[in-house]
């Protein structure tokens, strides 16, 4: 069994329930989540030995946020107890055409105040197979830039794969500053997802031709963005997924992956969506799966934006499916039957 190991921050979630607004809202769930804690979740309800690394307080808060990820058969056992807070964000679902609003309050958090001597990157890689990171961790802060450029520095020592989701996230830093830490970073990784933005964002990377509020995707325009990405920092393999904003609840959603080679575009889903968070984590999750699976490229690909498709009809964060429900939907069973 392949293992997996992802580093990140896990936050504390609250929410309004249903579609409510922050103003209107007088309670409010409480769940967990992050960009590479999300991706464990997948790796581990598909059977996969996955482990999450990162600094947690050791109250009750950091304790909750270990069990949601305990429950699902994810390895917390390499997660550093220390600090004082948890971070947390604000989620406010959109609908219709009022986009979803997240606020972040993650200043201060265990991992953004971390050390890079409070991670035995040795110790954390001693059997791993692949090492994920997303580019919301690196734009904590320059000591997490650290702490990330060691752990990738120790995975490439051990001949482990490298994956990273570049998640630009504007409230967290600047296009300089991504473009400088990335830029840095993107030398050790082997497989890199962007989006219709990231890849412009921080790298200044764009597709022509493409009006992502229209609905237009420009299929050679992509494949002009992962030959880019490619070419200039040697990744072996490229994935974009290529998502179509019709409003909050109706998207199109597909991806593409570039193996060197071949540029495979999947089929797209329209979907209707129950919750967008951790959308693109999911697609991660399915495609680090397929590929340490042994599935070709075209495969790799259908499996990932299949297990997102899922995803976005799921409440919070982690995308709790299982293989074959994502190769029944990837197969081309998408109809919602009810299953007797």
């Amino acid at each position: 069994m392949a293992r997996i190991v992802t580093f990140g921050e896990l936050m504390l979630r609250l929410q309004p329930f249903n579609y409510e607004r922050f103003v209107q809202a007088q309670s409010v769930e409480f769940t967990f989540g992050g960009g590479e804690a999300n991706v464990s979740v997948s790796l581990a309800n598909y059977g996969m030995d996955a482990a999450f690394v990162t600094k947690l307080p050791a109250h009750a808060i950091g304790q909750a946020a270990v069990n949601s990820l305990r429950r699902y058969g994810v390895d917390t056992s390499l997660i550093v107890r220390g600090g004082d807070r948890v971070g947390i964000y604000y989620n406010e679902k959109g609908a219709s055409q009022r986009g979803s609003v997240c606020i972040y309050d993650r200043a201060h958090s265990a991992i953004q105040m971390a050390k890079p001597e409070d991670f035995d990157w040795d110790k954390i890689f001693e059997g791993a197979d692949w090492f994920h990171f997303t580019g919301i961790t690196p734009a904590l802060g320059p000591n997490v830039v650290e702490i990330c450029k060691d752990a990738c520095k120790a995975a490439k020592a051990k001949g482990i794969k490298i994956s990273c989701d570049l998640n630009y996230r504007g409230k967290l830093w600047t296009r300089a500053q991504a473009n400088a830490a990335m830029t840095e970073l993107a030398q050790y990784i082997d497989v890199c997802i962007s989006n219709e933005e990231d890849a412009k964002d921080v790298f200044g990377i764009e597709a022509e031709n493409t009006d992502i509020y229209g609905g237009t995707i420009n299929h050679d325009g992509y494949k002009s963005v992962a030959k880019q990405l490619a070419d200039k920092f040697g990744f072996e393999k490229v994935a974009i997924t290529l998502r179509e904003s019709h409003s909050a609840f109706d998207n199109g959603w597909s991806a593409m992956l570039y193996d060197g080679e071949n540029y495979c575009f999947s089929k797209k889903y329209d979907l209707h969506i129950i919750d967008r968070v951790g959308g693109g984590d999911s697609f991660g999750g399915g495609l680090i799966y397929a590929l340490l699976s042994g599935k070709d490229t075209q495969a790799a690909v259908e499996f990932a934006v299949a297990a997102s498709a899922l995803k976005h009809s799921i409440g919070g964060d982690y995308n709790m499916v299982t293989v074959s429900e994502v190769e029944k939907l990837a197969g081309g069973d998408g109809s919602g039957r009810i299953q007797r």
